[in-house]
């Protein structure tokens, strides 16, 4: 399709937000007519839709969302069209305190004083707005709309102030493109890491540590089978491992910047007469490790790598099963370099991406996050620092996006996204920059000519919160993770009772080579034994009666329905272990 040809469709950006900018103003003229006492506040596009911020005196229902659906509909058939007009601020202020729109009056005194204030009239309705939108709302496919949530909200995001309804929705300019989002909407339900969690026994969430995750038996298998392949693949690449405390100082976090520019999200306390701080980042520490001895040109590039458990005050509205939490075990590693390293390490780095992700059988994409205005050091640092990550990537061949402002408030970074199974990506790994850090920790090594030199150094992280990485392919995987990472293996299942001690003798064979597995000697009809284990996402399971018994086998049932027949224990066994030592996906 050519670039003109694209322009009007929802591969165009530009045009997919302007129409979901569009859809809600909408909703909000859908919702002045069926409810004109309602309050308007904001209504923005994002990334998978739109929504509309409204003050009522209490939520909507899911009927209450289907009125209001119909009402679009109307509007879009009405095919009104979309008028821009300009205020002076007085004028404006007074426009919107005549229509009772407080949230409005606000929003026009919060306006620079050179600013434009301009809004958009369709029909009867007229909202505050810088644009841009579609002509007419003929332009929106009435049948191809839907409300799809009704959530609390706080004006500005500010816990002190009112209260509002957040209405959520998405809409496509055809009625299948939206049935197949919706389908993926309900694919995605039933792969809901929290559900699974529960269901699988990996995890668990309690009133009386919110955003604080309890780990199961079986989640623990999980995690620390994840690490393992963690120490294991870092050690491939040279990394070190360490250990920072999990409680620090205040001056430490005075001299790294996050006491400036992190405090409200740390965790303080006061200790002997000092203000501490539990970590919410492994960095600081990793500093002091590097700097507990001298260090040569010879041993740079230097990989420390480490699971450091951190803490983050994230607002309770913000907490959401495993993928925001405000404790976790982030896999952090800094590694120091010369500055004639940098290229290298960068490639080392995204080579090593590459490895981990492909087994877990994650594609991304990459951000390049530049400059914030809360950022420390020059402006030709942060520019250097940047063309040298932009030059790393493009020498090997990877596209990027620039996300402009949204780097650490040390240096340029790039983001990976993980695509999933349902095309969904979560921001996981990230490489960053730093050549502030070893500044303000005055680090040093000495070089080839004799002399004290400032190494440079990349933070970077591959699986990012190890907790929201284990929701995230919990998702991906929909529970059913691959034999490698899965918490039990294998189940035995006896047919009847007189099978029960050669099936906990599978067992023990079974275990004695490494293998996690479990038997289900419950008094049941092996039907339902069968059913129950595929529910748990079991990879396979050994059905034994007196046919194995007297031939020495095992019937082998893949979880997806295979039957695989009788075979020899080591036959499956040597089946079993090329796969989990393969990390075969399946």
């Amino acid at each position: 399709m050519s670039e003109e040809n694209n322009q009007y469709t929802f591969e165009n950006e530009e045009y997919r937000k302007t129409y979901w900018h569009t859809c809600s103003h909408v909703l909000a003229q859908a919702m002045k007519r069926l409810h004109p006492e309602v309050r308007l506040a904001i209504g923005p596009s994002i990334d998978n839709g739109f929504y509309y911020d409204f003050d009522t005196p209490e939520p909507f229902t899911e009927g209450q969302l289907e009125e209001l659906e119909a009402e679009m509909r109307k509007i879009c058939k009405e095919k009104l069209r979309l008028e821009r007009f300009e205020l002076p601020r007085a004028e404006a202020i007074k426009f919107m305190e005549e229509k009772g729109e407080p949230f409005k009056v606000e929003l026009i005194n919060d306006l620079p004083e050179d600013a434009v204030i301009s809004f958009y009239k369709q029909g009867e309705f007229t909202d505050l707005c810088a644009g841009p939108h579609l002509d007419s709302t003929g332009r929106i496919k009435g049948n191809a709309i839907k409300l799809t949530a009704c959530n609390a909200a706080y004006w500005r995001g500010d816990s002190n102030r009112e209260t509002l309804q957040r209405i959520y929705g998405v809409a496509f300019p055809k009625k299948d493109e939206l049935d197949e989002y919706l389908a993926k909407i309900e694919e995605a339900k039933k792969r809901d890491h929290r559900r699974l969690g529960k269901e699988l026994g990996l995890f668990m969430l309690r009133d009386e540590g919110p955003g604080f995750p309890f780990f199961l038996p079986k989640g623990m298998t999980l995690k620390n089978t994840l690490l393992d392949y963690w120490r294991k693949v870092h050690k491939k690449y040279g990394y070190v491992e360490i250990s920072t405390p999990i409680m620090l100082n205040r001056q430490l976090w005075e001299r790294s910047g996050h006491w400036d520019h992190y405090k409200n999200n740390m965790y303080t306390t006061v200790i002997d007469d000092t203000d501490f701080a539990i970590k919410p980042m492994n960095c600081p520490g990793g500093m002091l490790v590097y700097a507990s001895e001298p260090h040569s040109y010879r041993e740079l590039p230097l990989r420390v790598g480490e699971i450091g458990l951190v803490h983050r005050h994230e607002l309770s509205g913000a907490l959401h099963g495993l993928f925001r939490v405000r404790c976790f075990n982030q896999d952090d590693a800094h590694v120091f370099m010369t500055r004639d390293q940098m290229q290298d390490v960068i490639q080392e780095t995204v080579r090593l991406f590459d490895e981990v992700y492909s087994v877990f059988g994650l594609s991304y994409t990459i951000e390049l996050s530049t400059m914030p205005e809360d950022h420390i050091g020059t402006v030709e640092e942060w520019e250097r620092n940047q063309d040298i990550l932009k030059a790393a990537i493009t020498a090997m061949g990877k596209d990027f996006v620039i996300n402009e402002g949204d780097g650490a408030f040390y240096g340029p970074k790039l983001d990976f996204h993980l695509a999933d199974s349902l095309g969904r990506t979560w921001q996981c790994g990230t490489i960053q920059l730093d050549s502030q850090l070893p500044e303000r920790f005055e680090l040093e090594y000495t070089g080839e000519d004799g002399q004290k030199h400032r190494p440079v150094m990349i933070h970077r992280v591959v699986l990012g919160s190890i907790e929201r990485f284990i929701g995230v392919i919990t998702e991906h995987f929909a529970g059913a993770f691959p034999a490698w990472l899965a918490p039990v293996q294998v189940k035995v299942l006896p047919v009847t009772d007189r099978a029960e001690e050669y099936a906990e003798e599978v067992s023990k064979k079974l275990d004695a080579q490494g293998f996690r597995v479990e038997v289900d000697g419950r008094n049941e009809k092996i039907g339902k034994k069968i059913r129950e284990a595929t529910l748990e996402k079991i990879p396979y399971m050994l059905v034994v009666g007196d046919r194995d018994m007297e031939n020495g086998t095992v019937s082998v049932r893949h979880r997806s329905g295979e039957d695989l027949g009788a075979m020899t224990l080591d036959q499956f066994a040597s089946l079993l272990g090329d796969e989990v030592k393969e990390m075969t996906i399946k």
